[in-house]
């Protein structure tokens, strides 16, 4: 692994194992790996078509398929628009839809980038906390009452939520999606992790509960996370009617969004129409380390607090009662040489929590658990 360029793997000393950012740690589905080689065998990297068509086209097309084929959502292609980064999608529906000063819901803890869009463009964070109910986390938009005002223009919805794991069910959902349309808000919903969810769970895409809904809704996804493909940028904006992807276009001009590259295409329509054996038997693996890893904790180290996640390959583990000096992520690099991502990037208050990917081998797992009880019993 650590001949590879990847960030995982470069960021930290050679002594360390990383468990950090989301990215997983297994080869590419053939159809990909094949895709991206026919491009570079035929050295064909001039502006590509696609069908006839430019071909970000070719994008919007499979996206619907696979809307339909996954989850029963109907999607016109012509309300989707590629491009090459799904931090850019993030972005681009805030300074769309709201101005500097209006209020911005988020569910806190959060994926960093959220925040950041918020504070750089000189928006209202208002967190919406994800609160621990003695067997996973919840939160409520009763808890706005009061907070929320004529300026909060968009709520920001993660599902599956990025730290805690958490597949929201249809009437959470519908909940929120209630909240929204009472108080006029458009809702931003990243589901780049809707392909990786277990049994006893299901997505179901926020704009598919209703046309009301639909019709204030800027879906962002990709397949970069589910299919392991990270680096070559190809993303997803899905608006769930013509008026607001118009409303949009007012404001973020489409060639201001660029277009994602050629390889990016390519392997994108190969994952979403062809990539799903390989994502099944990676699922598998995924709950198989998922239980281990929870079932380890339980076991050997009770005092931290973590969840089953119900979706993604991140745990989002509770580490207030080891009592730390320092913080959780210090603590468990310093002391176990491991990585986590720190609980701080995603909400200041979390100091004492660390988000753990667990998308590795098997053994490289039972390392990062052996050096955990190790520093743990150690300190």
């Amino acid at each position: 692994m650590r001949a590879l360029r990847n960030s995982k793997w470069s960021k930290y000393g050679p002594d360390v194992l990383p468990a950090w950012v989301a990215e997983m740690d297994f080869a590419v589905a053939e159809p990909i790996q094949q895709a991206v080689q026919r491009i570079v065998e035929a050295r064909d990297y001039g502006y590509p078509m696609r069908n006839g068509d430019k071909a970000g086209a070719a994008v919007t097309v499979s996206f619907a398929a696979r809307m339909k084929e996954r989850f029963g959502w109907e999607v016109d292609p012509a309300l989707v628009l590629p491009l090459a980064d799904l931090v850019q999608g993030t972005y681009a529906p805030v300074l769309a839809f709201s101005e500097p000063g209006d209020g911005v819901v988020l569910q806190v803890p959060n994926y960093p980038p959220f925040r950041d869009v918020i504070q750089t463009t000189g928006r209202k964070l208002i967190p919406l906390a994800m609160r621990d109910d003695g067997s996973r986390h919840v939160c409520d938009t009763a808890e706005l009452a009061g907070v929320v005002d004529g300026r909060t223009r968009i709520f920001v919805l993660c599902n599956p939520q990025n730290p805690t794991g958490r597949v929201f069910t249809r009437a959470e959902l519908q909940a929120m999606a209630r909240f929204a349309i009472d108080h006029d808000m458009i809702v931003i919903s990243d589901e780049i992790h809707a392909d990786l969810v277990y049994p006893g769970h299901q997505h179901i895409p926020l704009a598919s509960l209703g046309p009301e809904i639909a019709a204030r809704t800027v879906t962002i996804t990709s397949p970069t996370k589910s299919f392991n493909i990270p680096g070559l940028r190809c993303a997803v904006l899905h608006f769930g009617s013509a008026r607001l992807r118009d409303r949009f276009l007012a404001r973020i001009p489409a060639r201001l969004m660029g277009d994602p590259n050629a390889i990016g295409v390519d392997a994108t329509v190969a994952a979403w129409s062809a990539g799903q054996p390989w994502l099944d038997a990676v699922t598998a693996h995924l709950l198989r380390a998922r239980d281990r890893l929870v079932g380890r904790l339980q076991a050997e180290l009770p005092e931290i607090r973590c969840h089953a996640p119900e979706g993604t390959f991140l745990a989002w583990l509770d580490c207030t009662k080891l009592g730390f000096n320092t913080s959780a992520f210090d603590f468990f690099h310093d002391k176990a040489r491991i990585a986590f991502s720190a609980g701080e990037t995603f909400d200041p208050a979390c100091h004492q929590f660390v988000r753990f990917n667990f998308a590795t081998s098997m053994p490289i797992l039972d390392k990062l658990l052996d050096r955990m009880v190790t520093a743990v019993r150690r300190s």
